[in-house]
């Protein structure tokens, strides 16, 4: 899984399309008001039809190998923002930003998290170029989360003790509550790519893919938080399948010099594990709601 030779230019050239569907997602969408339902989930279906839209061109310019690398790093993206969106709601919760502010708190956190991300891939990918073993630290750390987030329990959580919100109050003791949550969910963001982005360098090690992938994965999911934050109780086994989806990913890297999946096996086991957590979330959802109505 080299790196494919992508020019400055082109990254240039990517970097200001981002940026303009960014303003975009700022200035058009939810703009002064808190989106429905409806709104949201046309928006979450638009940025999915940018992101396929995109990869169908890369996979017609570089190939279907490439292209597939793409498609499996943006589902796996994809899937691990999804823990995000919740810790979001606790987040925007916890400092009561009121709900026609949450659109440009989350655009602009998310525009800041994206240029810190883009810092890490290019980390992760000269350590991986310049020392061969940090893909296996990578995958070690991946177990090691995995493990941490099957036994994750949501109802313990506790925005006051989280280090992330410490700290950004310890260095910006002046902010308003809005700002404060604003760089809050921009650091947790990054938090959370310390386990997302090693997991996609298992899928490819090329940094424009890696980049484009969590571009396109965090262009969404403004619009995915509406949809979805307030149904977190309805997903109950969400850890569990991110939990899984982790494990397989880390123990791929650790048998890199063994085993060699494809990738479209890579991205059956992602999208596989998370719709059976979401099938076996609504059966007990159903189940319990069906227990309540007998009563």
């Amino acid at each position: 899984m080299a790196a494919i030779d992508i020019s400055l230019g082109i990254w240039l050239l990517f970097g200001a399309g981002i940026v303009a569907l960014l303003a975009i997602d700022l200035l058009v969408f939810a703009r002064h008001h808190a989106p429905t339902m409806r709104e949201s989930a046309l928006w979450s279906v638009g940025w999915l039809a940018v992101a396929v839209a995109f990869g169908a061109g890369w996979w017609l310019w570089q190939g279907s190998e490439v292209g597939s690398q793409f498609f499996a790093g943006y589902v796996l993206e994809r899937s691990l923002s999804l823990d995000n969106i919740f810790v979001f709601a606790v987040i925007l919760g916890y400092f009561a930003v009121p709900a026609r502010a949450q659109p440009a708190v989350l655009s602009w956190g998310i525009g800041l998290a994206l240029g810190l991300r883009l810092v890490f891939i290019l980390a992760g990918a000269a350590l991986l170029h310049a020392f061969e073993p940090t893909f296996y630290v990578f995958g070690v750390l991946l177990l090691l989360t995995a493990w941490k987030l099957a036994r994750h329990d949501q109802a313990q959580e506790d925005p006051a003790r989280n280090p992330v919100m410490r700290g950004v109050r310890r260095a910006f003791p002046r902010a308003t509550p809005t700002a404060t949550a604003l760089l809050v969910v921009a650091v947790t963001d990054v938090v959370f790519a310390v386990d997302s982005i090693p997991a996609i360098f298992a899928v490819t090690r090329d940094p424009f893919i890696v980049f484009a992938a969590n571009a396109f994965a965090l262009l969404g999911l403004r619009a995915l938080y509406f949809l979805l934050a307030g149904m977190r109780e309805r997903f109950v086994y969400l850890s569990q399948g991110l939990a899984a989806v982790l494990g397989f990913v880390g123990a791929k890297m650790l048998l890199a010099d063994v085993w060699h999946p494809p990738i479209w096996l890579s991205l059956a086991v992602i999208a596989g594990t998370l719709a059976t957590a979401a099938a076996l979330s609504l059966r007990v959802r159903h189940s319990s709601n069906r227990g309540v109505r007998a009563t």
